[in-house]
């Protein structure tokens, strides 16, 4: 997909928003959004999209290999957010697992000389954007 990709770290409070350069290269975070309902929330992903100029998005969505069989997961919640997000917009929507982002993020965060109780969600979304980038570019990514 030739063009700029929006990404979205999904949280419970907070959605992290990065966007990359128009040839796939880099990411860079771009914002973090205090949630608030399901409506507001896809309507600034949208109006942040279109500003943007994208031409997709890329929703972090963590696995988790550990869960029992029927067991409702984090993923799932992410899952059901995507699928009513998707209702409110024609971009193609890809998920990218985000296992370790945070971890990364923070690293980022301290490494920015951000302090310790900054969110890190427009960071963590960098770090997910990057890894998908990385992995089109080298030929992994589905």
């Amino acid at each position: 997909m030739k063009g700029k990709l929006l990404c979205i770290d999904h949280g419970l409070k907070r959605i992290g928003l990065a966007v990359s350069d128009g040839i796939g290269l880099t990411a860079r975070e771009l914002t973090v959004i205090n949630r608030k309902t399901n409506v507001e929330d896809f309507a600034r992903i949208n109006h942040i999209a279109n500003e943007q100029r994208v031409v997709g998005i890329v929703v972090g969505i963590p696995v988790n290999s550990e869960a029992k069989e029927g067991e409702y997961t984090q993923g799932d919640t992410v899952r059901k957010w995507i699928e009513r997000y998707s209702q409110t917009t024609s971009l193609p929507i890809t998920t990218w697992d985000e296992q370790l982002t945070s971890l990364d993020a923070r690293e980022l965060s301290i490494q920015k000389g951000r302090k310790v109780r900054d969110p890190i969600d427009d960071l963590a979304a960098r770090v997910i954007l990057q890894s998908y980038l990385d992995s089109v570019r080298d030929g992994l990514a589905e």
